[in-house]
C-alpha cells in the first residue's frame, strides 16, 4: 500500500474515487514519508499535519455520501512557501515574513483545494525566490534527494526535493528565469512554466514587483508525472480578475497532438555556456527518440540567443534593484541574506534612456525568437548546462550565465515543459526542456508524455 505514495496524482485520485484507499489514509501517508525523509532535506518547512486530516475525513464523509468530488480530491500537496496559505505561515523565504500568517490563499491555492486537494505542507525557496539555490535565513538550505551534497535548485527547489522523494505528488512553483524547470533538472521529476497571462500571480510573494518584466514570473504545476501536469493545468487557468496579466485563452489537449506530425528543432548548446557532455547526449537521445516516432527533427538554434547575456543584466538589476527594496519593505524585511545583500550591493542602476532602450531591445529579441519559432512546432534544449552541482557554486561568477537555457523563454512567454531524459554517471537527473509556440503547452507536454514513456522519466531516489 505504502508503494502508492510513489504513483501519480490521477492514480490515487482514482483509487480515493473508487474507495480503494481512504483519503486519510493517502494523507498519513504522505505525512510519515515527510517525518521520514524531510529531516534530511529540510524541504518541508511547515507541516499541517492536524488541518490536512481534518480536510480528509471530510473530503471522506463526501465520499461516503455520494456528493460531485473533484478531479483532486482527497489528493495530498505541498505548496512553495512563496504562495499564500491562509491559516498558515508564509514566508516566502524572508525573515520580515517569519510568523506571517495570510487571511486569504494564493488564487492557485484556493483553485486546487477547490479540485479537492488537501494541502500537508509548505516547500522551502530563497528569499523573494531570488535564487537558483534554495537557502534562506529562516529556514535554512534544502538538500538535493539524490545528493546531500548537491543543490535542489531553485527558487521551487523545496518543492521538487519533497516530489522527488515521494513526500507530495504534487505542488506549484514560480518561474522567473527558470525556477520551476531547474529544479525539475536538478531533482528528476517534470515540471511547466506555462504561457505569460496564462495563471495568475495573485497571493505569489514577487506579485506586480517587478514593473515592466512582470510577465517572466509565471506560476506553474510540478510533479513527478507529466500526466499530472496535464491534470492540473487547466485547474489553475484563466483570470481571477485581480492578476491584470491573466486572459481567457484556450487550453489545448494534449491528447490530440500528433507527436509524428511535428516539426521540431533541437540545440545542445546555446553560445553561451557549454553542457556537460552527457547533458548534450541526453538532448541528442531526445531528439532521435523523437525522429524515430515519426517527427521531423532540425538541429539548429535561434541566432537571437546571443542577446540573453546584455538584455539580462540590464532587466533584473538596470533599477539598482530598488523593486527588491520595495519587496523587503512590504515584507518588514530589514536583514537578507548573504545572496541577496550581495546582488543588492553589486546592483549598478542605469539611466531612464537606457533601460528603455533595454525594453526596446527585449522586443527586438522577441520578435526575431518568434521570426525562428514560426518554422517549428518546438524545441528541444538543454536545462542547464550542468546537472545538480554542489552548494554555493550557482552563486560563482563563472555560473552567472547557466539560467540562460530557461531565462531564455522567460523573455519570449513561450510554455516550457522539463521531464526526466537520463541519468549521469554520478546518478545524479538529466531533465531535457521542451519549449513550444505562444501558448501551446499542449504541444510542449505531448512531447514531454512521449518522451517521458521512452527514457521512463521519474526514478525513485535512495532516501
Amino acid at each position: 500500500m505504502n508503494e502508492l505514495i510513489y504513483a501519480s496524482a490521477k492514480t490515487m485520485a482514482r483509487e480515493i474515487k473508487n474507495k480503494r484507499i481512504s483519503c486519510v489514509e493517502i494523507v498519513e501517508m504522505h505525512l510519515d514519508r515527510i517525518s521520514s525523509v524531510n529531516p534530511s532535506l529540510n524541504a518541508v518547512v511547515q507541516i499541517c499535519t492536524e488541518r490536512a486530516l481534518s480536510e480528509a475525513r471530510k473530503a471522506d464523509t463526501k465520499i461516503s455520501r455520494g456528493e460531485d468530488i473533484g478531479p483532486l480530491h482527497g489528493v495530498p500537496m505541498t505548496l512553495k512557501d512563496s504562495l499564500d496559505t491562509e491559516g498558515i505561515i508564509s514566508t516566502g523565504g524572508t525573515k520580515g515574513r517569519a510568523t506571517f500568517i495570510p487571511n486569504k490563499d494564493a488564487t492557485v491555492t484556493s483553485r486546487l483545494r477547490k479540485a479537492g486537494a488537501i494541502l500537508i505542507g509548505k516547500t522551502n525557496t530563497p528569499e523573494f525566490t531570488l535564487a537558483g539555490e534554495t537557502d534562506n535565513l529562516v529556514y535554512g538550505r534544502t538538500n538535493n534527494p539524490y545528493n546531500p551534497n548537491k543543490i535542489p535548485g531553485g527558487s521551487s527547489g523545496g518543492a521538487a526535493a519533497i516530489i522527488a522523494s515521494g513526500g507530495s505528488p504534487l505542488d506549484i512553483g514560480s518561474d522567473t528565469g527558470g525556477s520551476i524547470r531547474m529544479p525539475s533538472h536538478f531533482c528528476g521529476i517534470a515540471g511547466i512554466k506555462p504561457n505569460s497571462g496564462r495563471i495568475p500571480r495573485t497571493g505569489h510573494i514577487v506579485h506586480h514587483a517587478m514593473g515592466a518584466v512582470d510577465s517572466l514570473t509565471q506560476n506553474g504545476p510540478m510533479a513527478r508525472y507529466v500526466e499530472d501536469l496535464i491534470l492540473t493545468l487547466p485547474i489553475l487557468c484563466g483570470p481571477d480578475w485581480t492578476d491584470p496579466s491573466i486572459i481567457e485563452m484556450p487550453l489545448g489537449n494534449p491528447d490530440d497532438i500528433k507527436v509524428e506530425n511535428l516539426k521540431i528543432a533541437f540545440y545542445t548548446d546555446n553560445g553561451i555556456h557549454t553542457p556537460s557532455k552527457e547533458i548534450q547526449g541526453s538532448v541528442r537521445d531526445a531528439a532521435k527518440t523523437l525522429e524515430n516516432f515519426g517527427a521531423v527533427l532540425e538541429e539548429t538554434r535561434p541566432s537571437a540567443l546571443e542577446m540573453i547575456p546584455e538584455i539580462n543584466n540590464a532587466l533584473n538589476g538596470g533599477d539598482g534593484r530598488e523593486w527588491v527594496r520595495r519587496l523587503m519593505k512590504s515584507a518588514n524585511t530589514e536583514e537578507v541574506s548573504p545572496f541577496l545583500q550581495k546582488r543588492l550591493d553589486s546592483a549598478v542602476p542605469i539611466s531612464t534612456a537606457q533601460f528603455t532602450a533595454n525594453l526596446e531591445l527585449l522586443d527586438q529579441y522577441r520578435s526575431d525568437m518568434l521570426s525562428f519559432m514560426k518554422n517549428y512546432d518546438a524545441i528541444i534544449t538543454p536545462t542547464a548546462p550542468f546537472t545538480a552541482c554542489d552548494h554555493g557554486e550557482t552563486f560563482s561568477k563563472n555560473n552567472k550565465d547557466a539560467f540562460a537555457y530557461t531565462s531564455a523563454y522567460n523573455m519570449t512567454g513561450w510554455p516550457g515543459t522539463v521531464v526526466r531524459s537520463g541519468t549521469t554517471a554520478d546518478n545524479l537527473p538529466i531533465g531535457v526542456q521542451i519549449v513550444a509556440q505562444p501558448w501551446r503547452e499542449d504541444i510542449s507536454l505531448a512531447i514531454a508524455l512521449q518522451l517521458e514513456k521512452f527514457t521512463g522519466g521519474w526514478v525513485k531516489p535512495n532516501i
